[in-house]
């Protein structure tokens, strides 16, 4: 039952939040105002500048920024106990990620659409924006080479969710043309492709496609056109063309139907877990400590402080979401008051998958281990069993997934490694897909039916971070050449290209073995994705400055998403036994030098107008 009161107080929390603080955000600090001009009406040109309908706009912008942050990154932090990631998550949420995601929205509204990156330019200096912009470039890098991998690792592990996730591109095209070229209803078109998705994941629970089969092997050619490599360049492919079409083709109406496909599947784990905990079939306690001792955590697992707060982004606080809300989003917001529902909204809903996260890789898994056998159409999930015979669960179960006596050897130095080192994604990822399919075996849906609904789940929403991210890219290139003045990559069709082609580098060529590149980077990107966080809350503390409104909301999350990342950076540089350089990964210590010293710059643009911005805080007139 505890599994059920968290699950309830979480939810009831967030709402609160939203018709509280939210509301004060709304009303008293952004001010929104339902008359004011937006940038989708004033430069509509039906390709990036479109005015949508609130409830579209919220299911694009909410499934660009879900992705499958709330999923891997909660399911890693687990290992430090259930209880400090869900009070992460749920104060994180409320009081920074929220927060960051609505008043970047809002920024962006107001200045035409641009890009945090411009913005930083004409609100700190014109420097600040080339740093933004390099960071940016980073940032999105790192999200398109980590997100590809994980929807490969999901079709590679899961073939049985391909068939779904590529159908969607047709109803998305169909949606699109219905209800933008023939101005038809959007709700039962939707529910129409909501169905037949579903229709496909039971296909393919019959028929899964497993590329691996038509691959060659044991040649140079097979090497690097594993599974991994064959899908992330179809993925990459897909994600420019989606990029240069215009939004309302099919970036908006596959991520509406995605909302509703993760809404759904939300309800139905939400479901199932409330049935499992009244009829006493789980228990969070009885699975996963609440706080883990020494002997639960993996010796070579880093530190709790900072790492939790690096761990878990989405789902508490993500500086890519400030990409997404002044990148698509703040082009398509048809008006003002949209603006609370869109960026703090969605925030809000993120959490609330990251809290159903946590309650699945603790209780759910802890309701039994499974495991696959079987090849082709007759594979199946059987139960994981002891010396005896019977299905492990509870803590026995959850240590299947979550060892810390677990070992592997190292490739590259023969050594072992401890389970933090071993939990690779795709154990992070089974953990979420088992343990929430035995959360839907609860409303009797088959075990095989709910890993395909999960692993659709995943691969879907981490495909429209992806294709959001690319367009995203996109726009960073023009704009840095646009800078530089180096004309041929300001052109969209190149910029894509150019923004894909160095993802796929850094996926083939930067990993242990070719596909294996964003993993290479992981460890980077959560630190990266934080530290701008906090460049973000140092931008809106100078943009309400400027406006002459209040701003000690904002001092403590400003300070805390700056401290924690760089802190976690320079632990992972420096560090004597498990830091880059000590293990002389000169990769990513280049990185993360690069990073620190754009970071220290742009803090250094942000004190030279400090003189100035002094004067706000003593306004000639009183506040607006």
């Amino acid at each position: 039952m505890s599994t059920l009161l968290i699950a309830i107080g979480s939810f009831v929390g967030f709402i609160i939040a939203y018709n509280t603080y939210g509301r004060w955000l709304a009303k008293k600090i952004f001010r929104l105002d339902k008359n004011a001009a937006v940038p989708s009406k004033e430069l509509a040109d039906g390709v990036d500048f479109v005015p949508t309908r609130k409830g579209v706009i919220f299911g694009h912008h909410f499934t660009s920024i879900a992705g499958t942050g709330p999923i891997v990154g909660p399911a890693i932090a687990v290992f430090w106990g259930w209880l400090p990631a869900l009070l992460w998550v749920v104060f994180g949420s409320i009081f920074i990620g929220a927060v960051h995601d609505f008043g970047s929205l809002v920024v962006s509204l107001r200045n035409r659409g641009q890009s945090v990156g411009e913005i930083a330019g004409k609100i700190i200096s014109p420097r600040a924006k080339i740093l933004f912009l390099i960071i940016l470039l980073l940032e999105l890098t790192m999200v398109l080479a980590v997100f590809g991998l994980v929807i490969a690792i999901i079709f590679a592990r899961y073939p049985e969710s391909v068939i779904s996730v590529w159908i969607e591109i047709p109803l998305a095209l169909i949606v699109g043309f219905w209800v933008y070229k023939r101005k038809g209803g959007l709700l039962w078109p939707s529910l129409a492709a909501l169905a037949v998705m579903y229709l496909a994941i039971w296909l393919g629970t019959m028929v899964p496609l497993d590329i691996a089969k038509v691959i060659p092997a044991d040649t140079f050619l097979g090497s690097y056109l594993n599974p991994i490599v064959v899908w992330t360049a179809i993925l990459f492919v897909y994600c420019f063309i989606a990029s240069v079409l215009p939004v309302s083709t099919l970036l908006q109406p596959r991520d509406y139907i995605n909302s509703h496909e993760l809404f759904l599947a939300m309800g139905l784990m939400v479901a199932g877990l409330a049935v499992a905990s009244v009829t006493g079939h789980t228990d969070l306690t009885g699975s996963a400590p609440a706080i883990a001792s020494a002997s639960d955590i993996p010796s070579d697992a880093p530190p709790i402080w900072p790492f939790l707060f690096i761990t878990i982004a989405c789902g508490a606080v993500s500086g890519f979401h400030s990409l997404v809300s002044s990148g698509t989003t703040s082009k398509q917001v048809s008006m003002e008051p949209h603006a609370q529902m869109i960026g703090y909204g969605s925030m809000l809903m993120e959490a609330a998958l990251a809290v159903i996260v946590i309650l699945v890789c603790c209780a759910g898994v802890g309701m039994g281990a499974i495991h696959r056998t079987g090849e082709g159409a007759d594979y199946k999930y059987a139960e994981t069993v002891d010396a005896s015979g019977n299905q492990l669960i509870g803590s026995a179960a959850w240590k299947t997934k979550y060892d810390s006596e677990k070992t592997t050897i190292d490739k590259k130095t023969g050594k072992k490694v401890g389970a933090w080192g071993s939990h690779k994604l795709p154990q992070k990822i089974g953990a979420f897909i088992e343990g929430g399919a035995n959360f839907l075996k609860s409303l009797g849906i088959p075990l095989k039916m709910g890993v395909g609904i999960l692993a659709v789940l995943v691969a879907s929403f981490a495909a429209t971070t992806m294709d959001t991210a690319t367009r995203l890219q996109r726009y960073v290139v023009q704009e840095l050449s646009a800078d530089v003045k180096f004309k041929p990559l300001t052109n969209r069709y190149a910029a894509t290209a150019f923004a894909l082609i160095v993802a796929a580098f850094v996926v083939i060529f930067t990993g242990e073995s070719p596909g294996a590149g964003g993993m290479t980077l992981w460890p980077m990107f959560g630190a990266l994705n934080q530290l701008l966080a906090g460049m973000i809350f140092l931008l809106l503390v100078f943009y309400l400055l400027q406006k002459r409104r209040p701003v000690w909301f904002l001092i403590i999350p400003l300070a805390f998403m700056l401290v924690m990342p760089a802190w976690a950076m320079l632990w992972k540089m420096f560090n004597p036994e498990a830091g880059w350089l000590a293990k002389k990964n000169y990769l990513l210590f280049g990185f993360g030098l690069t990073v620190q010293v754009l970071m220290l710059w742009i803090l250094f643009e942000a004190v030279l107008i400090w003189k100035k911005a002094r004067s706000y805080l003593k306004p000639t007139e009183p506040i607006e």
